[in-house]
């Protein structure tokens, strides 16, 4: 038997081009990603064209021809080596397709919320130096007392638009009630910290050091107000977000502190801006 006819011949080769495309499917997200990382294009080709445009096809291409490997594999024998590749394809591509949809379905099941904060009586509303930020960047996001879920939900969140963000997110974090443990809710439960036996001049200097010490972008620092805001920048795409931490007087010698997150761009952050009010209050609240 020759050695062409151990590989499987044509059919050999194909297997080999199925699993070298369906490894190609399964980097090309850290393609799109490291290429926006390395300044070689903006986060909206790298996110919305390179990874949500054109991530899904080239997945599914190299899905549909996996299964078009695994049938030539079995038309003649030999077909041992070309039955394995295939199925190594299939296996791949398989696997990127399931956190595809794993994915899309985790989106769908959060809220479209992408402003989170903890006290939404009595809102954080940012400093023009804040705004004059944002607007370099291109955001599109506002900043309002009272924001509402854009229209644009209605395609993957029907009925959630035009509700009020504040409560759509108090109806989205934990309630003891209906969840055992707050890893399974959607958003953590976040509200002001009350603190009695802490000074205002203490509680802002420690919240000064944590924003640093989250390595965080100080935009304004502001004592006298008890003000600061902060811009948190992702690893991958450079998503910016931005931060407003607000300190207070409380009584006679205590303070309190809130805190807003909020996305310059997107309609639904996954949880991101909650999930960083809640690691910076347990971080103040360990340097305390």
């Amino acid at each position: 038997m020759t050695s062409s006819d151990q590989s499987g011949g044509w059919r050999g080769r194909f297997s080999v081009f199925a699993l070298a495309f369906a490894i190609f499917g399964a980097i090309w997200f850290f393609i799109a990603a490291g290429g926006t990382k390395l300044g070689l294009w903006d986060w909206r080709t790298g996110f919305g064209t390179l990874t949500m445009g054109w991530g899904p096809k080239i997945v599914m291409a190299a899905l549909a021809v996996s299964f078009i490997a695994i049938i030539v594999s079995l038309v003649m024998a030999p077909r041992k080596r070309p039955f394995i590749l295939a199925l190594a394809a299939l296996l791949v591509s398989g696997l990127s397709m399931g956190r595809l949809f794993a994915a899309g379905e985790n989106a769908k099941r959060l809220p479209p919320l992408h402003d989170i904060q903890t006290d939404w009586a009595n809102p954080i509303m940012p400093t023009p130096a804040l705004l004059s930020a944002r607007a370099s960047t291109g955001a599109y996001n506002e900043i309002e007392e009272a924001p509402v879920i854009a229209d644009g939900a209605k395609g993957n969140w029907p009925g959630m638009e035009g509700r009020l963000v504040s409560e759509v997110q108090e109806q989205a974090e934990f309630d003891p009630d209906r969840q055992k443990k707050e890893v399974s809710a959607p958003y953590p439960h976040l509200e002001t910290l009350v603190l009695p036996t802490v000074s205002f001049d203490m509680a802002y200097q420690a919240a000064l050091e944590t924003v640093n010490d989250r390595g965080w972008t100080i935009v304004t620092a502001e004592p006298e107000e008890g003000r600061i805001e902060a811009t948190d920048t992702t690893f991958w795409f450079e998503f910016k977000d931005d931060v407003m931490i607000r300190v207070l007087p409380e009584g006679e010698n205590g303070a309190r502190v809130d805190v807003r997150s909020v996305s310059r761009v997107g309609l639904s952050d996954l949880g991101a801006n909650a999930k960083r009010v809640k690691l910076f209050i347990e971080d103040f609240e360990a340097r305390l």
